[in-house]
C-alpha cells in the first residue's frame, strides 16, 4: 500500500532542484519588483534639467548577479531533465525571467549614464553631394530624451528575441540579440526616421538617409518589415553574354536620388561633376577595358594588368576574391573571363553603382569601409583596391583594413593595390605600414602622378601573404 501512494518520479523534477528553484524564483522575483520600485521613484526624485542621472553601481552589480544565477539554473533545468514536461514548463517561466532581467539592464543603460550625453552634437550624419542627391532635407539632430531610441519598431527590432518554448537553437543560444551599429547610439532621431514605416507596405524610398547612416558608422542597420520598392517598368536581365559589357535599361533604375536620370546622362561629356562619384568619371563606360594592356613598356605607369598578376601564381590557383573600390564591376569583369569570381564592395556614390554590378551578373557588396568584410578568415585568393584608400585616409583606420584584408585572405594570397596615390611628403608614412605586414613583394612601383605637377605620388604593388604557423 505505502508502494501506491508514492509519486511518479517521472512527473515531477529531479530532487535537488525543487529545494533551489522555488527559493531562488521567490528571490528573483522579489529583486526585480524592488529594483524597478527603486528605479521608478529615483528617477522622479534624481532627474533633473540637464537629463544627467547616474545609477549606483550595486544595482548593476545585482542584475549582473541575478542573471547568473538563472543562467545556471537555466543550465540545470536543461541537463537533469531534458524530457520532463514540468522542467520545461519552469525552463519557459525562468527564460522569461531572464528576459525581463536583460529588458531591464537594457532600460537602465538607456535612461542613465556615467558620463554626461551631447544631446545637441549626436546627429552627424549630413555628407556632400558624393553619397548621392535627395529632397529629404537636414535629418533632425534632436534626439528623443525618453530613452534612447523614440520608434517602436526599433525599439521591437532589437530587443532579445526568445525561441519558442525556450529550447535552445542550432546556435546553442535560446533567445537571439539582433545588431546594429555602434554609431546608430548617435543618431536616433535619424533612426527613429527609418524605422517608422507601415509594416508590409512599402518601404520608403529613402535610401539615400540609410546610406549616410551607413556611412556615419551606424552599420549594420537595423533589419525592417517592410518590402522594398522596385523601378515601375522593370525588365528581366540580358544573358549573360550580353550583360557582361552591355548597360541595362534605363527602366531598370530607380533614379529619384540620382542627379543623372539615365546612363545617356551618366556618360555624357555634358556632365562632369554632375554625374556622380568624381573618382570614377568613366565607370559607366563598359566599352572601356582596363587592366589589360600590356605596361611593359611603361616603367613609369602605376598600372598592372590582370594577366601580370595571375602569371605570379600558378594557372587556376587563384579563383575568388574581393575587389574593394568605386566601381561598376569592370574590373569582376575582366578577373570572370580568366575563371576568376571577384566580389565587388562599393558603395552607391552619387549613381548607381550596385545596380549597374547586378545587373552585368557580378556580384555587388554594399559595404563602407568602416565594415567588417562578410569572410571567414583565410578564404579569398585574392584582394584588390583601387580609389578607396588614398591620402585622405588616417593611419590607424588604414591599420584597421589591412589587417581585416589579411584576416580573409588565405596564406599565400594575393593583395594588390591599385594605384594608392598620397602627397609626396607622405608616401613613406602609408609604405610604412604596408612594410608593417611583412608580405612578400612581388610586384612594387612608386611613381609620380603626372597630373600634380609631382607633388603627389602613385603607389601600387601586390603582395603576397605569409603563411603563419
Amino acid at each position: 500500500m505505502k508502494k501506491e501512494t508514492n509519486s511518479n518520479p517521472s512527473r515531477c523534477l529531479p530532487s535537488p532542484l525543487p529545494t533551489l528553484l522555488y527559493p531562488l524564483l521567490l528571490i528573483i522575483l522579489l529583486s526585480v519588483i524592488i529594483i524597478t520600485t527603486y528605479i521608478s521613484t529615483s528617477y522622479i526624485a534624481f532627474t533633473n534639467t540637464n537629463d544627467q542621472t547616474l545609477i549606483p553601481s550595486s544595482i548593476h552589480s545585482h542584475i549582473s548577479n541575478l542573471q547568473t544565477q538563472v543562467g545556471h539554473l537555466l543550465d540545470q533545468l536543461h541537463s537533469e531533465s531534458p524530457t520532463s514536461n514540468t522542467a520545461s514548463k519552469y525552463a519557459n517561466r525562468v527564460l522569461a525571467i531572464a528576459v525581463s532581467l536583460d529588458n531591464l539592464a537594457d532600460r537602465l543603460s538607456h535612461l542613465y549614464s556615467d558620463a554626461p550625453v551631447d544631446w545637441n552634437n549626436t546627429s552627424n550624419i549630413d555628407g556632400d553631394d558624393e553619397l548621392g542627391e535627395g529632397d529629404d532635407g537636414e535629418f533632425d539632430d534632436a534626439l528623443p530624451r525618453n530613452g534612447l531610441f523614440g520608434s517602436g519598431e526599433i525599439r521591437n527590432y532589437t530587443s532579445p528575441k526568445p525561441n519558442r518554448h525556450g529550447l535552445k537553437n542550432f546556435l546553442g543560444v535560446e533567445a537571439v540579440y539582433p545588431s546594429i551599429g555602434l554609431a546608430c547610439t548617435g543618431a536616433a532621431a535619424d533612426i527613429g526616421r527609418f524605422m517608422s514605416y507601415k509594416m508590409y507596405g512599402r518601404c520608403p524610398d529613402d535610401w539615400i538617409m540609410a546610406q549616410k547612416l551607413i556611412v556615419a558608422g551606424c552599420d549594420p542597420l537595423p533589419r525592417r518589415r517592410c518590402f522594398a520598392r522596385s523601378p515601375p517598368h522593370y525588365t528581366k536581365p540580358l544573358p549573360l553574354n550580353s550583360s557582361m559589357w552591355g548597360l541595362p535599361g534605363d527602366t531598370n533604375i530607380l533614379w529619384t536620388h540620382y542627379k543623372c536620370k539615365s546612363f545617356t546622362c551618366l556618360m555624357s561629356n555634358n556632365t562632369v561633376g554632375k554625374r556622380g562619384f568624381f573618382k570614377c568619371a568613366d565607370c559607366f563606360n563598359l566599352s572601356k577595358r582596363g587592366w589589360e594592356n600590356a605596361t611593359m613598356d611603361r616603367p613609369t605607369s602605376p598600372e598592372f594588368t590582370a594577366d601580370e598578376v595571375l602569371a605570379l601564381k600558378p594557372t587556376g590557383e587563384i579563383r575568388i576574391g574581393l575587389d574593394f573600390s568605386p566601381t561598376t564591376g569592370t574590373f569582376a569583369a575582366i578577373m570572370r573571363e580568366r575563371n576568376v569570381t571577384i566580389a565587388s564592395a562599393t558603395l552607391n556614390l552619387g549613381a548607381p553603382f550596385s545596380e549597374v554590378i547586378a545587373s552585368r551578373g557580378l556580384l555587388p557588396l554594399y559595404l563602407s569601409v568602416g565594415s567588417r568584410l562578410p569572410f571567414f578568415d583565410n578564404t579569398l585568393d585574392i584582394i584588390h583596391s583601387m580609389l578607396f584608400l588614398d591620402g585622405w585616409i588616417g593611419v590607424e583606420l588604414l591599420q584597421y583594413v589591412l589587417f581585416d584584408w589579411d584576416r580573409i585572405l588565405r596564406p599565400r594570397g594575393l593583395l594588390w593595390i591599385d594605384r594608392f596615390f598620397c602627397g609626396k611628403d607622405n608616401m613613406k608614412l602609408y609604405l610604412d605600414e604596408f612594410h608593417r605586414l611583412g608580405y612578400k613583394k612581388l610586384l612594387w612601383r612608386v611613381v609620380p602622378k603626372t597630373d600634380k605637377d609631382g607633388d603627389e605620388l602613385f603607389f601600387s604593388s601586390v603582395l603576397e601573404k605569409p603563411l603563419r604557423a
